[in-house]
């Protein structure tokens, strides 16, 4: 049977910028107006006054200094505080997979691959933009893939999800040449309006081509030793939004049922979860966790990557043994942990040792152990 290979990564990066300094500005222009307009209720006791943000309070919650995002002026105009994207008919490409077959393309020619080389596509993110046609199908179909695609969904964990049904796809014939594409539109299920999560999601797109290692042509190319998935269920990180929402009649006032989370309780439930996932993979494969040349973790709290390091090596993290693309990208639900093993690869040598490993709601937690070929 022929090894799996990792031959080629993409990248879809969002032409806007939105720094912490402007959406704080932002948001406490909304805080400001939504409280002269409540004052009376505010002082009757019967509604609770908003907090404004600061620039500080967010890099030191999250170590996130700025984001990508498709549309910017929706997102600050304090009268709405989400995106502005145009309807498009149903003959044209849908905007999430627009971005998907860019970040397509480039993992494609990074790995030497044309559309007719591609037998399978998944697309595999936090939130799909619709509910069918599959996303997958409609990618497949602009890059000229042949074979079948579907769509999955394990919220931060999806990508990770993803490439271990690719490389199963592979081992067992079913499939020669993988395409998992994960498109993340953050910017339309975040609350802008909510002071505890307005800051932490970026827009933004990965792709991955998942192939045999008898077929790959890349010079770059990462054999997967394994792949390990987990699940836990947890109420801790959700979003309720859905079909169902509209035959529920629910109370108009109340805060939206996008993306919520209880942050604290998620630090301290995921960590050790994610942590034990990893060194539990490793031993199976017999691999000290101090013999893995570089971990690519999921980017949505810098404090949250640091300790699952010192849990797993003993020593303080470092941006050579794991690095972080938070800063400048937030969190990218799915794609930031392949965000990181795009951007910081280049420098590893053969026979080098790499995990990927996300983790998110569900609890989900998915890795894959790789190696330089």
């Amino acid at each position: 049977m022929s090894a799996v290979v990792i031959s080629g990564t993409g990248l879809y990066q969002p032409p806007n910028i939105i720094t912490n300094a402007e959406l704080v500005a932002s948001f406490n222009a909304y805080v400001a107006k939504y409280n002269a307009e409540h004052a009376a209720e505010i002082e009757a006791g019967t509604l609770t006054a908003l907090s404004p943000s600061s620039v500080e309070f967010i890099e030191k919650a999250s170590g996130i200094k700025q984001r990508y995002v498709i549309e910017k002026e929706g997102i600050l105009d304090i009268n709405r505080m989400y995106p502005r994207f145009e309807p498009r008919p149903d003959d044209q490409l849908s905007l999430m997979a627009e971005i998907a077959v860019d970040a397509a393309k480039k993992a494609m020619a990074a790995a030497g691959k044309e559309g007719k080389d591609i037998d399978a596509v998944i697309c595999s993110s936090a939130n799909m933009q619709r509910a069918y046609p599959a996303m997958a199908i409609e990618i497949q179909q602009a890059i000229g893939a042949r074979g079948y695609g579907f769509d999955m969904n394990v919220a931060c964990s999806a990508a990770t999800f993803a490439l271990e049904q690719a490389v199963n796809a592979v081992r067992s014939g079913s499939a020669s040449c993988v395409l998992v594409v994960n498109p993340e539109i953050t910017s339309a299920h975040q609350e802008w309006k909510d002071r505890d999560c307005h800051f932490i999601f970026g827009d933004v797109c990965t792709a991955v081509i998942v192939e045999r290692a008898d077929t790959a042509t890349s010079k770059d190319q990462w054999e997967v030793l394994g792949s390990q998935l987990a699940t836990q269920f947890s109420n801790n990180i959700r979003n309720n939004f859905g079909f169902m929402n509209r035959a529920e009649d629910s109370d108009p006032t109340a805060r939206d049922k996008t993306f919520r989370q209880e942050g604290r309780k998620v630090f301290k439930e995921v960590v050790p979860v994610a942590a034990a996932h990893i060194e539990g993979q490793l031993t199976q494969l017999h691999i000290q966790p101090t013999d893995v040349r570089r971990y690519w973790l999921h980017q949505a709290n810098s404090g949250m990557n640091q300790l699952v390091i010192r849990k797993l090596i003993n020593a303080e993290p470092t941006q050579d043994v794991a690095p972080m693309i938070l800063d400048e990208y937030a969190n990218t639900a799915s794609a930031g942990s392949i965000i990181a093993f795009h951007l910081h690869r280049g420098d590893l040598k053969a026979g080098d040792l790499g995990v990927i490993c996300s983790f998110g709601a569900g609890y989900s937690v998915g890795s894959l152990v790789l190696r330089k070929r």
